[in-house]
């Protein structure tokens, strides 16, 4: 595992981030983020302004590890690498986006569910997977299931992952960390609720830290 990826794993959490307005709140976001101890994002790129946001959250925190999520074309890797991204997230396993992060030595976390999926992954040597939608798709039992022909994995999780059932994800020595979208919903960004989330992040963190020490 890469450095930068441990450095995920070792957060625990990563906030699944999509902003409609971020010249307004990319910047506020990410300071609510670090200071609740996430200092992580995975910026998807299913809102325009993303490679924006991804900009300004670097700026506002520098330290802070920025990422792109839902990435489907080659294209928007090399918006996302020109913004500062330090990681890309897709939502399928797409043999040549993850060439082409390799060929740029830029970590990539495709979204596999299959053995078809962790087999193309493993001919590319991948460590770390995303495992979407988490919920939607077994589940924990699945990931566990999945892991007993392809050991070689960690899983990043995500696709209805909240407080409730992330500490029995986090508990797993599989899982590298867990994605998420409750602690930056919609309606807390757009209140600009930016003491709400950073106690989201608490709370997630303790759980995830709870859960590896139990």
């Amino acid at each position: 595992m890469d450095q930068l990826t441990q450095k995920i794993s070792e957060i625990g959490v990563v906030p699944v981030i999509k902003l409609n307005n971020p010249e307004r709140d990319a910047a506020n976001l990410a300071k609510a983020l670090c200071e609740g101890g996430v200092p992580v994002a995975e910026v998807t790129f299913r809102a325009a302004g993303a490679a924006t946001a991804i900009r300004l959250m670097k700026e506002a925190c520098p330290d802070m590890i920025v990422g792109a999520g839902t990435v489907l074309t080659t294209a928007q890797i090399d918006e996302a690498m020109a913004a500062g991204a330090q990681f890309i997230v897709t939502p399928g396993m797409d043999p040549e986006l993850v060439a082409y992060c390799q060929a740029k030595q830029l970590p990539i976390f495709p979204g596999c569910t299959t053995p078809t999926d962790y087999h193309t992954a493993y001919k590319f040597g991948l460590e770390v997977l995303k495992f979407f939608p988490a919920e939607q798709s077994g589940g924990l039992d699945k990931i566990k299931a999945m892991s007993a022909p392809f050991p070689m994995f960690k899983v990043m999780p995500t696709g209805g992952i909240g407080l409730k059932n992330l500490g029995t994800y986090a508990k797993s020595p599989i899982i590298a960390a867990c994605g998420g979208s409750y602690m930056v919903k919609a309606d807390l960004i757009d209140g600009q609720k930016w003491d709400e989330i950073a106690d989201l992040c608490r709370q997630s963190v303790e759980i995830v830290k709870e859960a590896r020490n139990g």
